[in-house]
């Protein structure tokens, strides 16, 4: 059995060291200081799939809470916030929440060109909450009906008993 480690000097706990590891970094958006998200709360993602059909303000406002803290999306609205304004920064915020740095305006850029406001920039592609919340996708471009598939292609052998 090992011997046990002692604490890393300067932390004497967990709530600690996770402190100084992530930053604890600050923004000002729309006259609100917030705290860059380093991480998404595990509890975020089945809060996002339980409302994912949801278009309740107060839905919006808890997983806002979750990133940025308790009432951000009333003092926002309050300061004039608008739609394209949200979305660029919930998709700056999951992106420094999954640990990439991208600025306000890459952020703007991905809204405005469709790959953000809620798509993951992981190496894992999208996850569950962003794939069923995107538009599903036509299956065939015309819409018309299916040419009928020969029966000669198609039809099994007829067996006869042996009975």
């Amino acid at each position: 059995m090992s011997p046990a480690r002692k604490a890393t000097p300067g932390h004497e706990n967990w709530d600690a060291f996770w402190a100084e590891a992530t930053g604890g970094r600050t923004e000002v958006i729309r006259g609100v200081e917030v705290r860059v998200p380093t991480d998404v709360p595990l509890a975020m993602e089945e809060r996002i799939e339980e409302l994912s059909e949801s278009e309740a303000k107060e839905d919006l406002a808890e997983l806002l809470a979750m990133l940025f803290g308790q009432d951000v999306l009333s003092e926002w609205l309050e300061n004039g916030m608008g739609l394209l304004e949200l979305q660029t920064v919930m998709t700056w915020a999951m992106a420094q929440a999954g640990g990439k740095d991208l600025s306000f305006a890459e952020a703007l850029e991905m809204v405005r060109s469709g790959d953000g406001a809620g798509k993951p920039l992981g190496p894992k592609g999208p996850n569950r909450a962003a794939r069923r919340s995107a538009p599903a996708k036509r299956s065939a471009a015309g819409g018309g009906r299916s040419k009928r598939t020969s029966s000669g292609s198609t039809a099994s052998a007829r067996k006869t008993s042996r009975a």
